[in-house]
């Protein structure tokens, strides 16, 4: 196993509670109050997970209406009362107004994740997904949500794999209009994979990208010049994608 490799690996529990949600994740379309309705949160993290949407929401002056929109959608997918919303709200509102995070924020989420991890993980996914709900975060809410997530007691790591996902799975919807890869984070995300799967399943994904857009099966559908045009450069892309990516392995 190469020295990065290791350096990137998460403890045991950790790692095993965290591939699972990721995968529950995914199969919700990355949409975290989806994945909260089949999950829930336990009663007492929803205080720390209100404050600190509020804060991701304020990063850049001003709250949207995707940032309130996302709270209300938790809510929803949590079921509270009237009662327990007035405090989302109060607790969400106490975050906006924070200009830095208190020192004991999250403290019982960050104590309970060192046995049972899910409740911090879960809350972590919510915070990445309040950072990207324009696309991919600048830095002033890349940066609150790693405070907000380090305040959980979580590795930065955990914020980086979770934007990465939806990097591969949501924002890039056009590979063709990317940059050759460069890197071997850029080549999975055209591929639609993380860093974390295996040689094997990225082989996988490659080959079913290359399918889709393969002139042996386009030759079957009638396409004008540009879809064709547009055809082959997404192929070039996966092939180039793949061939950074094969060539990582072989190094490792």
């Amino acid at each position: 196993m190469a020295a990065n490799d290791r350096d990137n690996m998460l403890p045991a529990r950790l790692e095993a509670e965290f591939s699972v949600l990721l995968k529950e994740l995914s199969s919700c379309g990355h949409q975290a109050s989806e994945l909260i309705t089949r999950t829930g949160l336990p009663g007492w993290s929803l205080r720390s997970l209100f404050f600190f949407l509020g804060y991701i929401a304020k990063s850049e002056g001003r709250v949207t209406e995707a940032d309130i929109g996302f709270a209300e959608s938790l809510m929803k997918a949590l079921k509270l009362s009237r009662r327990q919303r007035r405090k989302a709200i109060h607790w969400f509102q106490k975050g906006k107004s924070a200009k830095d995070l208190p020192a004991l924020r999250a403290l019982r989420l960050r104590l309970v994740h060192y046995l049972w991890p899910s409740p911090a993980l879960r809350v972590a996914i919510c915070l990445c997904h309040a950072a990207q709900l324009q696309g991919k975060p600048r830095k002033p809410r890349r940066y609150r949500c790693e405070d907000a997530i380090d305040q959980l007691g979580l590795p930065v790591k955990v914020s980086d794999d979770i934007l990465e996902s939806y990097a591969c799975k949501v924002w890039i919807t056009q590979p063709e209009s990317q940059p050759q890869p460069t890197s071997y984070e850029q080549a999975c995300q055209l591929l639609g994979v993380t860093r974390r799967e295996p040689l094997e399943g990225i082989k996988r994904a490659y080959r079913k990208k290359v399918s889709e857009c393969h002139p042996d099966k386009l030759a079957q559908q009638a396409l004008n010049a540009v879809e064709k045009a547009r055809a082959k450069d997404r192929l070039l892309r996966y092939q180039q994608a793949w061939e950074l990516i094969r060539r990582h392995h072989a190094q490792s």
